[in-house]
């Protein structure tokens, strides 16, 4: 390891801050980061292109091997003050532990036979999207697609994933066009999810064959000229005065209905 670095000006400091706040610094790059013990080991394991490791002098006591060690897989592991740590963190209560990780370059999905995909079209809080791959990931899902929503590789949505980025089968198709096009090339069925009574009941339409269920934006939903796209429309079923669910947890409840 290099001496330990205290500028708040040296360069690996300067291209972690760049790549934490900037999404055009990120597709410039090619490189988005990590913050955490547990998501840098994560990254590891899964061999998933790190360039650049950063450590808070007090987290290097309690580093694993695996971080310690990843120098060895062609990562260069830098010891920065504690002062910077805190500089560059983007939470409260930091570990100490950073990574700088390369984009994977045409990112794109493996279609199968009976497969099970989830669509985020227009989704704009990048905890909802990280929560979704983890769920995603949690219930063996295929593969997700994002499509008009908030950057993947944002730190909060990274966080959000606690490591599931790194084990699910992602990809950014932002053209509808070309969205609808290749669920159609591969035999995939479109369940849009809206509220709507009229729509199928995700309790008794069957999710049979290769599926793919579209969520909306947040606060709008699915525009209607998507939904008007897709296969079929499917609603959640709702009692008492509640209208609608959070897109994270409406998602999971779809992603299950998938799985049964």
């Amino acid at each position: 390891m290099d001496n330990i670095i205290t500028s708040k000006d040296n360069p690996v400091i300067k291209l972690y801050q760049k790549l934490s706040s900037s999404k055009k610094e990120r597709l410039q790059y090619g490189l988005f980061v990590l913050e955490g013990l547990r998501i840098v080991e994560d990254a590891i394991r899964e061999d998933s292109g790190i360039s650049h490791i950063l450590i808070t002098q007090q987290a290097l006591a309690k580093c694993s091997d695996s971080v310690l060690q990843a120098d060895l897989r062609d990562a260069k592991t830098f010891v920065i003050s504690n002062e910077l740590g805190k500089r560059i963190a983007s939470t409260d209560n930091t570990q100490g532990v950073f990574a700088v990780c390369r984009i994977p370059v045409n990112r794109t999905l493996s279609f199968r036979s009976g497969g099970r995909y989830v669509v985020l079209f227009g989704l704009q809080d990048p905890g909802n999207v990280g929560m979704i791959i983890r769920t995603a990931d949690a219930l063996g899902i295929d593969g997700v697609i994002l499509s008009g929503s908030c950057d993947l590789y944002s730190p909060k949505v990274i966080r959000s994933t606690m490591g599931s980025v790194f084990r699910m089968d992602i990809m950014t198709e932002n053209d509808p066009d070309a969205l609808f096009d290749l669920l159609n090339y591969n035999n995939i069925t479109s369940s849009a999810a809206v509220i709507d009574p009229d729509a199928e009941d995700i309790n008794s339409c069957g999710f049979s064959g290769s599926q793919a269920v579209f969520i909306g934006n947040e606060g709008n939903g699915l525009p209607d000229d998507v939904a008007v796209r897709c296969s079929r429309r499917v609603t959640i079923p709702m009692h008492g005065n509640i209208n609608s669910l959070n897109a994270a947890m409406a998602a999971g409840i779809l992603m299950w209905e998938l799985k049964k």
